[in-house]
């Protein structure tokens, strides 16, 4: 019989983990809770779930919106706010830590952003 099973961590690749954590950590106000040479995990105090950055030194940026042929997207995270106008307020905060905000956006319920490596992730309200 299965226990139980909760999400712990999710990893994004990436070349450069010590860079990429410290632009989550910018965005997210979230602290360092492990590092070692190939590898970062993230954690707040509000959250169950952590994100880690390890060094693929072989990592090809997504394609965004996705394209026959190119790097898709294996995972996106999906950031919730509490409302429209934080929202409004966390993208701004999100650009002006180092990510942008997609050209293509494919509805008005969320934005799509692009990390400084090249993932996206969106925010929504709950």
């Amino acid at each position: 019989m299965l226990e139980q099973v909760l999400i712990g961590n999710v990893i994004l690749d990436c070349i450069d983990p010590k860079s990429l954590s410290d632009f989550y950590i910018r965005m997210l106000n979230w602290e360092k809770t492990y590092e070692d040479e190939g590898v970062i995990i993230l954690a707040s105090s509000s959250c169950s779930v952590k994100i880690g950055f390890q060094r693929n030194l072989d990592y090809i940026p997504p394609v965004w919106p996705e394209l026959p042929g190119m790097q898709q997207m294996q995972v996106h995270m999906d950031f919730k706010v509490r409302d429209k106008a934080h929202m409004e307020s966390m993208i701004e905060h999100a650009i002006a830590c180092g990510a942008v905000k997609a050209k293509e956006q494919y509805s008005e319920l969320w934005t799509v952003m692009i990390d400084p490596a090249g993932h996206p992730f969106c925010f929504d309200t709950l």
